[in-house]
C-alpha cells in the first residue's frame, strides 16, 4: 500500500509542474503581446502628431521666446519728461536765443520732403540753419522728413538723403517719417493700402535706425487708432511712436493723449506761440530725454550757413530798372523794426536793377552790387518820376507833436496824406508786431508817422501804444 501511495503522489508532481509551465508560458506570451501593443500604440501616435496641425502649434508654444520691441536708445536717454517744438520753413526766419530762453528743451526740426507730384526730394529752405541755431543756442535736436514715398526704393533714399544731410549735427532727439495728406486724391500715394504705406515706414525707419540714429513714426490719432490708416501695432514694436492730437486740453493740465497705443511723444496743439517765432508752431511733450546732446556723425561737422532772407516769400523773378519815388531805405532783410539792418538808401533819380517782385510787398533789387531789399510801394519803373513837393503847411489837418512808438492793433494802410480822398495814397501797409515811432496828433483823428525814412499818415483808432 504504501509503494501505491508514493507512485500516485509522483503523478501528482508531475500534473502540479506540467500545470506551473502552462501558466509561466502563457504569462510570458501576454507580456510579449503587451510589449508590442504598447510600442505600435507608440508609433501610431508619433504619426498622428505629424500630422494633427494644432500639435505642432502646441509644440511651438512651447518652445517660443518672447522677442521685445528692439528700441535704439541712446546711452544719455532719461526718463525726464521735457518739452519741445517741431519747425519748418513755413515758420520762417527763427530767433532761435528768444527761443532757447522760453525754456523748451528740444526742437524737432524738418530736413527735407519729397515733391507731391514729381517726386524730387527737396531740402527744407531752413533745414540747415535752423539745425545749426538750434542747437548753437543750446537745445537738444532731432529731426523729420515728410515723405511721398511710392516703393521702399524711395522710402530708403529718402532715409539716406535724411542721414547725409543730419551726419554734420548733434542730432540726439528722434529722427521722424512724417507722412500725410495720402487721402487726397493728387496724392503721389493716394492708391496705396495700409499694409502697403506701413511697409513703406518700416523701409525709411529701418535705414534711420542702421545709422546712429532713433527711428520715429509720427501720426496723428485717429489714423492710428485700431490701425486705421497704419499697422501702428507692427511699427510700435521697432519705433517709437509720436501721436498728434489736438484738443482744448494741453499740456500739462492734460498729461496725456487718449491714444491708447504706445507712443513716447504727444503733439498737442499746433496753435502755440512762442517769443522768436513769428505765427504759430507745433508744441511737443516728450516721456524722455537726454542727459547731454549726442556727437555729430560726422566729426568735422557742418559748415556754417546764413539765414535765407527769403523764406517764405514767393518771388516773380524780373529783371528791370527802377528808382525811388522819394528817398527810400535798402535794407538787407525784409524787416521794418529797426534800423539794424538799413545798408544804404536811394533817392528819387537813382537807378538800381529790380530782379524780384515779393508777394509779401517788397523788391529784391542790386543796387551798387548788392542784393539788398526795399518796399514795392517806394518804387517805380518810371525813371523820370520826380517826387512831388507837398508841405504840411497845406494840410488842412493839423498835428500835435509826440514821440512814442505804435504798431498797428491789426494791419492798417499808411498814406501820404492825412485823408482817404484822392490824392492820398497808399504807401504802404503796417502790420501787428511791427514797430514804428508816431510823431504827431490829430484832433481829426489822424497819426502822423516814421516809416522807413518817409513821414506817412494813418488813423490813429488803428494804432496801439507799445510800452
Amino acid at each position: 500500500m504504501q509503494n501505491n501511495f508514493f507512485s500516485k503522489d509522483s503523478k501528482n508532481k508531475k500534473m502540479i509542474i506540467a500545470i506551473s509551465v502552462s501558466v509561466a508560458i502563457i504569462v510570458i506570451g501576454l507580456a510579449v503581446f503587451c510589449y508590442f501593443l504598447l510600442a505600435n500604440k507608440k508609433e501610431n501616435k508619433a504619426e498622428n502628431v505629424q500630422e494633427d496641425p494644432q500639435a505642432k502649434i502646441e509644440e511651438e508654444k512651447e518652445e517660443a521666446k518672447v522677442q521685445l520691441p528692439d528700441l535704439k536708445t541712446s546711452q544719455y536717454e532719461t526718463d525726464e519728461i521735457t518739452t519741445g517744438i517741431d519747425v519748418s520753413e513755413f515758420q520762417g526766419n527763427i530767433d532761435w536765443k528768444a527761443v532757447a530762453d522760453s525754456g523748451i528743451d528740444f526742437a524737432m526740426i524738418r530736413v527735407g520732403y519729397r515733391g507731391m507730384k514729381n517726386g524730387e526730394i527737396k531740402e527744407d529752405a531752413c533745414a540747415k540753419y535752423n539745425l545749426q541755431e538750434a542747437s548753437k543756442n543750446g537745445l537738444k535736436i532731432g529731426a523729420y522728413f515728410f515723405s511721398t514715398a511710392v516703393t521702399e526704393e524711395e522710402a530708403k533714399e529718402e532715409a539716406e538723403w535724411t542721414k547725409n544731410l543730419l551726419s554734420g549735427y548733434p542730432v540726439t532727439y528722434p529722427v521722424a517719417y512724417n507722412c500725410e495728406g495720402f487721402q487726397n486724391p493728387s496724392s503721389r500715394q493716394f492708391d496705396l493700402s495700409v499694409e502697403e504705406r506701413t511697409k513703406l515706414a518700416d523701409a525709411f525707419l529701418e535705414s534711420i535706425k542702421e545709422g546712429s540714429y532713433t527711428g520715429m513714426f509720427y501720426a496723428a490719432k485717429n489714423e492710428l487708432d485700431d490701425n486705421n490708416l497704419w499697422n501702428a501695432d507692427d511699427l510700435s514694436l521697432n519705433y517709437r511712436i509720436c501721436v498728434a492730437q489736438y484738443s482744448d486740453q494741453t499740456w500739462p493740465e492734460k498729461t496725456k493723449s487718449d491714444y491708447t497705443g504706445d507712443h513716447v511723444m504727444w503733439q498737442y496743439t499746433n496753435q502755440g506761440k512762442m517769443d522768436g517765432i513769428k505765427g504759430a508752431v507745433d508744441f511737443n511733450v516728450a516721456y524722455f530725454g537726454y542727459s547731454q546732446s549726442q556727437q555729430a556723425v560726422d566729426a568735422n561737422g557742418a559748415d556754417q550757413v546764413e539765414a535765407n532772407v527769403e523764406v517764405g516769400v514767393n518771388f516773380t523773378e524780373v529783371e528791370e530798372q527802377v528808382t525811388a519815388k522819394d528817398e527810400v531805405n535798402l535794407r538787407s532783410t525784409m524787416e521794418q523794426g529797426s534800423d539794424d539792418n538799413i545798408v544804404g538808401s536811394m533817392k528819387n533819380g537813382e537807378t538800381a536793377v529790380r530782379t524780384g517782385v515779393g508777394n509779401n510787398g517788397w523788391s529784391r533789387i542790386i543796387y551798387n552790387g548788392q542784393t539788398v531789399y526795399c518796399v514795392s510801394n517806394y518804387l517805380t519803373t518810371d525813371l523820370g518820376y520826380v517826387t512831388p513837393q507837398e508841405n504840411e503847411s497845406e494840410f488842412k489837418t493839423k498835428f500835435t507833436d509826440v514821440s512814442e512808438n505804435v504798431t498797428a492793433k491789426e494791419v492798417t494802410n499808411l498814406r501820404n496824406r492825412p485823408s482817404v480822398e484822392s490824392p492820398s495814397e497808399v504807401i504802404a501797409e503796417l502790420k501787428n508786431g511791427e514797430v514804428i515811432v508816431r510823431t504827431g496828433v490829430s484832433n481829426e483823428g489822424w497819426s502822423r508817422v516814421e516809416y522807413n525814412g518817409q513821414t506817412l499818415y494813418c488813423i490813429s483808432s488803428y494804432l496801439e501804444v507799445v510800452q
